[in-house]
């Protein structure tokens, strides 16, 4: 059986542009097919934080509807850009759903500009992703490097390991529940060839956890809250008034840590992540305001989109809140200056709480040159109020 699917997945592929034609479109599985009853559908949820059964109905390979705004669509970007190196970290994904990833990232990038899909296994344990995993990525002849953790290091160091092993001009970090859309790759790397201290984010649509529906979201920033967690606000409407309307890039005070990308010289200039975060959170907000803070620039760029499942009960909403009160500590100590009082308001029980020895990043600010978090509130974020309304500060809206 996986002999004939991986036969007629490399038949479907030698025919080059016409492949991704052929592929199931989402419309093609209905939810009919699906007893939402099923104990097997709990069960899925349970394990992987999404639909199972409809994930294996649809398949490696699926075409998702084309969420760019028209003037997107009417867009084109020069031939020699800079080459990328996606950088994939998954644990216990769930197969289809993790081949899906990759499948859309190949089909749906130019192959002249895809040096690499790096995948980083963080020791999964789930059977499917051991030899079964090998043998469907011949199916990419080459253009996959899997990585096998050897123990688990967590999200944030497994991204350090990805990029330490890619040759790319340019880092594009992916979630291994997300599928690429239509020209999503050329606007970033376009961006960033024009200024390599611009960080940029595709706008983050919305794969259902339940149907795997992809639906297109709005044009939004991110931002976070003084707890140091990440939202979604608005545009300002002006922002989008000029020439180019909703396709200009945007920008963000903060991202999302999963969907960016990054010169790779630069990624390394600017200290990589903080290695003394563990497993995941917070490292987004942190890169967002060493970003910011340090000389570069971060924006969302509408004409980019990128479909992302949030996952429902998954084992990765109950991360280990011990590491992640530890990794927004990190944050607040090395960045926020005088405000990180506004940190402990919301989070008294972590005011004598120890987030280990964050000499080396304090070191790193320096070596930057960085400016201040006052100077990111009054020139970046100043929608974040501390709650200290006595300090007034000027309105400097970009």
């Amino acid at each position: 059986m996986l002999e004939n699917e991986k036969e007629e997945l490399l038949k479907k592929r030698s025919l080059g542009k016409n492949a991704h034609q052929q592929t199931r479109h989402s419309e093609d599985v209905t939810h009919d097919e699906v007893n939402f009853s099923d104990p097997e559908l709990i069960q899925g949820l349970r394990r992987y934080g999404l639909n199972a059964i409809m994930s294996r109905r649809l398949g490696i390979e699926r075409e998702v509807p084309d969420s760019r705004d028209k003037i997107c669509q009417q867009k084109h970007y020069p031939f020699n850009l800079p080459t990328a190196s996606i950088i994939i970290c998954f644990y216990n994904e769930e197969f289809n759903t993790l081949l899906r990833a990759v499948s859309s990232v190949v089909n749906l990038s130019p192959q002249h500009l895809l040096e690499e899909i790096i995948l980083v296994d963080d020791m999964s344990e789930f059977d499917d992703l051991k030899d079964k995993l090998d043998y469907y990525l011949e199916i990419f002849r080459g253009k996959v490097k899997l990585i096998r953790n050897k123990k688990r290091e967590g999200l944030i160091r497994s991204k350090m390991i990805g990029a330490s092993r890619a040759s790319g001009d340019i880092l594009v970090f992916l979630d291994s529940h997300c599928e690429v859309n239509r020209v999503w790759l050329e606007p970033l790397l376009h961006a960033i060839a024009k200024d390599h201290k611009m960080v940029v984010c595709p706008i983050i649509d919305v794969i259902n956890e339940l149907t795997l529906d992809y639906m297109a979201a709005p044009i939004v920033r991110g931002a976070f809250d003084w707890n140091l967690n990440l939202r979604w606000d608005n545009v300002f409407a002006y922002e989008l008034d000029g020439p180019e309307g909703p396709s200009t890039p945007i920008r963000s005070p903060a991202m999302t840590g999963g969907i960016f990308a990054i010169n790779r010289h630069y990624f390394n200039e600017l200290g990589q992540y903080d290695n003394g975060m563990d497993i995941c959170g917070g490292e987004n907000v942190e890169l967002s305001l060493r970003i910011w803070m340090c000389g570069g620039q971060l924006f969302i760029l509408p004409c980019s989109r990128v479909g992302y499942n949030s996952k429902a009960l998954s084992q990765h909403r109950r991360a280990n809140q011990s590491a992640l009160s530890r990794n927004l500590l990190r944050v607040v100590h090395v960045w926020l200056d005088e405000y990180k009082g506004n940190f402990f308001l919301q989070r008294p029980s972590l005011t004598y709480v120890s987030c280990g020895n964050i000499s080396e990043r304090v070191e790193l600010r320096k070596r930057l040159g960085c400016k201040s978090f006052q100077w990111y509130l009054d020139n970046i974020f100043p929608e974040l109020e501390p709650f200290n309304t006595e300090r007034k500060r000027k309105k400097n809206r970009f």
